[in-house]
């Protein structure tokens, strides 16, 4: 990811920006490289811990927004059309996606928030919220907030370890595989449970 890094040594805070928003759009960059690098570069110029958290969190919540509007423009009536034709195929029922909207609709900020710290997930939670149209003012507001933290561990890091900042990768990397094993074993579950109940 020598780009990344070359454009937020070249434009500071307005290069931090621009990778962050571009990191939220294609999770396949990693946070975890570009934070603490973020967070490394305030140690060698003028950039500073507080801009630095400031500028990844505008990032953020600009590639937030921009998913948001992806989950909005899909709309809820494809989703619902998609489980009409599919849904016995997907164990899915129009029932369940109410059900999923009711509680977006009544956990949805607290969901945003949490996400926005768990890797890949901090991205892709921002489609289902523009799929039910939640609140903007509260996404923002919760994906700022959740966000802000996330950048702020990450950058932290980095900048307490200065030129050994690539080793924050290896510690989120750990972290990553473990929330992706959970979240895993927990949709096997869920679905080892509707084709039991199914059956039944």
């Amino acid at each position: 990811m020598d780009w990344t890094t070359r454009i937020m040594e070249a434009f500071g805070y307005p290069g931090i920006v621009l990778v962050v928003l571009i990191e939220n759009l294609f999770p396949p960059i990693p946070s975890e490289i570009v934070l603490p690098f973020a967070g490394f570069m305030t140690t060698q110029g003028s950039l500073t811990l507080f801009g630095v958290v400031l500028a990844a969190t505008v990032g953020s919540v600009l590639g937030a927004v921009a998913l948001y509007g992806v989950g909005l423009w899909f709309g809820r009536d494809r989703i619902y059309w998609i489980v009409r034709r599919y849904g016995r195929w997907l164990t899915v029922t129009e029932a369940d996606v109410q059900r999923t909207e009711d509680w977006f609709e009544r956990y949805g900020m607290w969901t945003v928030f949490f996400c926005r710290m768990v890797p890949i997930m901090r991205s892709l939670i921002s489609i289902p919220a523009g799929l039910v149209r939640m609140n903007m003012g509260l996404f923002v507001v919760y994906t700022a907030i959740g966000s802000a933290v996330w950048n702020l561990v990450l950058v932290g890091l980095g900048a307490a370890l200065g030129a050994t900042w690539d080793r924050v990768s290896h510690w989120v990397s750990i972290y990553q595989d473990v929330v992706i094993a959970v979240l895993l074993l927990g949709a096997a579950a869920f679905l080892l449970y509707r084709l039991l109940r199914r059956r039944k």
